[in-house]
């Protein structure tokens, strides 16, 4: 990875992770936020209350009594949030009864009137002090909704003092100014707070990013180099393989090459040599013919054995000579190299092989073609030879650069995997003739079964020749 790249990444991972703190900002900041909010409402609200009750219980008694305020209670109410400073703090003021009806209130149009328990009053009477920002929408709020846009809504129980029953709820609303600077001075500190926390946590990142980054590159340098190591070993490798496998073809070539001249000494030197003492035997046996020689048997009778012994070593000799030199096949193509392979097979064994040709090419490398005749001529001779030479076929085509060869029969079969223990020697020489050329070479065979001999031989353009 370059040095953009990598930088490109730094900044994307960077960039990702300021937008991932910014959005956890805002989330936990609003958040924050609307708990200082309703914890200074609720705070607000609980302590109003406490000071609304301590000036207000004594002149709601009288409901503990018959569920009605007495006129002095009223009146005595009306001068307390008119000529005080709770009523300077308190913009609207009811007392609740438990079903709804209003049983005081700074309103007096709303005095005997019902409305539908909103949760807030119930929780109240159960004993729980609750404050929030009011819904001034509902209907009891009408004159409240005219002259504010929001108020601080607290309901607080009211008890009997005797009992500590809970007679009645008192309702009161406070407006936000004085609430307003202190929500704002809380709202400010939870965002310094917040604000700070996340650009601790992005130095932080920044700082993890820029020494995970300085590693990562450390590795990619590292393994850039070892790979520009492993790449020249393998291109090494590569050339040294195809330096072993052009070696292999030549001494293939070479080889046959070598095997031609000797079996062509054999013919011509000891051959010629052994065929010109046989006729100057005949010529000495009939001179000789009734001389005795010193065991008493005649000369005749011994020369006659001499040529008979020559005779079959010539024989033999020719027999060498002929296995060892391979027929012209360096003008022949693919195909006919199988086919003369096949016919030799045939004239030598009386036998027929069906020889199947699908789409061989024309030509391929000289090595290929001595291995090809090399390998049908073995693995024929195997077959008759240890088969019996029954229904003997060979399939040749052409695969993925690859000739594949393939030869069988319906003989007798042998166990494959104790043939070279057991003398077959064939199949290994077959063997590393086809590998020695980069090519495979596998043997199927069970007793009773037959065999089947396959072989794939490169026919890459690889030059064989000297380099």
């Amino acid at each position: 990875m370059n040095l953009f790249a990598r930088l490109s990444l730094v900044r994307l991972l960077l960039a990702g992770g300021a937008v991932i703190l910014l959005a956890g900002m805002l989330v936990v900041g609003a958040w924050v936020g609307r708990e200082i909010e309703s914890g200074v409402i609720s705070r607000a609200g609980s302590v109003t209350s406490l000071y609304v009750d301590s000036l207000v219980s004594a002149h709601v008694q009288s409901l503990a009594d018959g569920g009605k305020l007495r006129d002095a209670d009223r009146a005595a109410l009306d001068q307390l949030l008119s000529g005080t400073p709770l009523g300077q703090h308190v913009v609207a003021f009811k007392i609740w009864a438990p079903d709804g009806r209003i049983l005081y209130s700074s309103n007096p149009v709303l005095t005997g009137r019902q409305f539908a328990v909103k949760p807030a009053l119930a929780s109240a009477f159960t004993g729980q002090v609750h404050s929030n920002i009011a819904d001034l929408s509902d209907p009891e709020n009408e004159l409240e909704s005219k002259r504010w846009s929001r108020l601080i809504e607290t309901y607080a129980p009211v008890r009997a003092v005797n009992s500590g029953d809970i007679i009645a709820v008192s309702e009161f609303y406070q407006t936000t100014d004085e609430l307003a600077q202190e929500m704002s001075s809380a709202r400010l500190r939870s965002w310094l707070l917040v604000g700070a926390a996340t650009l601790v946590m992005f130095l932080l990142l920044a700082a993890l990013v820029r020494r995970a980054s300085n590693t990562i590159s450390a590795q990619q340098s590292e393994l850039s180099e070892k790979v520009a190591q492993l790449t020249k070993l393998l291109a090494q490798n590569d050339q040294l393989h195809d330096r072993v496998r052009r070696a292999a073809a030549r001494t293939t070539a070479l080889n046959e090459r070598f095997l031609h001249r000797i079996a062509a000494d054999l013919h011509d030197g000891p051959g010629q040599d052994l065929a010109l003492a046989l006729l100057r035997m005949d010529s000495l046996a009939e001179t000789c013919s009734a001389c005795a020689a010193s065991n008493g048997r005649p000369v005749g009778e011994e020369f006659r054995t001499v040529h008979s012994a020559l005779q079959s070593a010539l024989a033999d000799l020719r027999a060498v000579s002929s296995g060892l030199r391979l027929p012209e096949i360096d003008r022949l193509s693919l195909a006919d190299t199988a086919r003369r392979a096949a016919r030799d097979y045939e004239r030598k064994a009386g036998l027929h092989v069906a020889l199947d040709l699908d789409d061989v090419p024309h030509d391929g490398p000289l090595p290929v073609k001595f291995t090809l005749y090399r390998l049908l001529q073995e693995s024929l001779a195997n077959g008759r030879r240890h088969g019996g030479g029954e229904d003997q076929r060979v399939t040749i085509r052409r695969h993925n650069g690859q000739l594949l060869v393939e030869v069988a029969d319906g003989g007798r079969g042998f166990d494959a995997r104790t043939a070279v223990s057991d003398g077959h020697l064939g199949i290994a020489g077959m063997r590393q003739r086809v590998e020695i050329l980069g090519g495979t070479f596998s043997v199927e065979s069970a007793p009773g079964e037959g065999t089947v001999i396959r072989a794939s031989l490169p026919l890459s353009a690889l030059d064989f020749g000297d380099e």
